[in-house]
């Protein structure tokens, strides 16, 4: 079977994972680099970066996609969105699913990967971190039973460096949210402009930023003389690194074209 060495686990048989990885010059680069050499049946065969590694690395650096001329089972993308479209025209070329871990996109980007969908299987999450996606479905739950008698907000918390606001992770909770909800529901991302009370059918999401705080995100759900609170505190990166190899060694098996989340891994 092309791009896999097999090897044998105490659980059975499994399959060296060989991995295209995006991104490896950066920090979430670094740290999937690391958790990857700690994992026995992951190898990274190559980096795609414009930048060099601040470290050294055990496979070759291209600075594009098409420049790698070996064998991948999966990409994994924790660059940017201003690397999507050569990604999107490398894997629906050689048919390699892909994984998209950045956030930001823009909405003809969206569309873009939903067109390419139907051609790979592809993945992308607000979030790699399996809390996160777990937080996520207690959100559904909540909404489903407390309906539009609560109001809800959301607050996201993150390093200083990080360059979108909302977090792709406060709009994954939001969709969470008003997807079990029985009406529309409009994001409302500052009040300052705005001399109003509270308007029904709305989700608040606001935004910190400041120092290495790795990610923090809290949903309110704010009712009549009560208030619930659901939080998630990534302590540091490596829960993101760890949830994209995760997915990676799902999406490697899978053929058929469509889009996949963190929910079809855990599932």
């Amino acid at each position: 079977m092309t791009g896999y060495r097999l090897q044998f686990a105490s659980e059975g048989f499994c399959f060296m994972l060989n991995i295209l990885l995006s991104g490896c010059a950066g920090y979430m680069g670094r740290v999937v680099t690391a958790v990857a050499a700690g994992d026995p049946d992951v190898s990274i065969v190559a980096g795609i970066d414009i930048g060099t590694p601040a470290q050294s690395v055990s496979y070759p650096v291209y600075a594009a996609p098409v420049e790698f001329t070996g064998s991948a089972d999966v990409v994994v993308d924790f660059s940017s969105p201003s690397a999507l479209g050569g990604l999107l025209a490398y894997c629906i070329s050689k048919k390699t699913p892909l994984i998209l871990c950045a956030t930001g996109y823009s909405p003809e980007q969206l569309e873009s990967i939903d067109k390419a969908a139907e051609q790979i299987p592809l993945f992308r999450s607000g979030n790699m971190s399996l809390g996160i996606n777990l937080l996520a479905d207690l959100v559904r739950r909540a909404c489903a039973v407390l309906g539009d008698a609560y109001d809800i907000e959301i607050l996201e918390r993150h390093h200083r460096r990080k360059t979108d606001a909302p977090s792709g992770t406060a709009l994954m909770l939001a969709d969470a949210a008003s997807s079990s909800l029985p009406h529309t529901y409009d994001y409302v991302y500052e009040r300052q402009s705005r001399r109003e009370s509270r308007r029904s059918h709305e989700i608040g999401i606001s935004a910190v930023r400041g120092g290495t705080i790795a990610g923090e995100h809290e949903v309110i759900f704010a009712g009549l003389d009560e208030v619930i609170e659901l939080k998630h505190t990534a302590s540091s990166r490596d829960v993101f690194a760890v949830g994209a190899i995760r997915a990676a060694k799902f999406m490697a098996k899978i053929k058929k074209p469509g889009r996949y989340d963190m929910s079809d891994v855990l599932g």
